[in-house]
């Protein structure tokens, strides 16, 4: 089998993952839209007082949860608060980056509700594009 036949076969049995940005300072903000995919840059902080969805801080969103940052146990707390909020299945969210880290990537898929502090900055965006196609005209 020639280098090429066995590339091409090896392509084939990887599986079509959508991409990702690798560096959430391309975003411009802590959140992007891929389709019905919204993309999340989290700022964890695990053993908090309470779970909670913060304010924004640079290009991540600030959410506590009260597990204890113990072999992904925060992170796997964090997805299943984060499904309840969305009002998705936990397996509609995929850890993309950082799973033992306080910064985290994340990818939902199709989600029925924005809370509050997405919500609101997803209102601010769309307000500022409009203005901007309409300054544009």
């Amino acid at each position: 089998m020639s280098k090429k036949s066995k590339k091409s076969k090896k392509e084939t049995l990887e599986p079509n993952i959508p991409p990702v940005h690798n560096n959430p300072k391309e975003l411009n903000s802590f959140y992007a839209w891929e389709d019905d995919v919204l993309i999340l840059n989290v700022l964890g902080t695990p053993s908090a007082k309470r779970d909670a969805i913060g304010k924004p801080f640079g290009n991540q969103l600030k959410i506590s949860v009260r597990e204890a940052p113990v072999g992904g146990k925060a992170t796997d707390y964090m997805v299943r608060f984060l499904a309840g909020e969305f009002d998705v299945s936990i397996k509609d969210i995929e850890v993309v980056k950082g799973r033992f880290n306080v910064n985290k990537q994340l990818r939902i898929k199709n989600p029925k509700n924005l809370p509050p502090e997405i919500e609101r900055e997803h209102t601010i965006n769309r307000e500022e594009n409009s203005f901007q196609k309409r300054k544009k005209k």
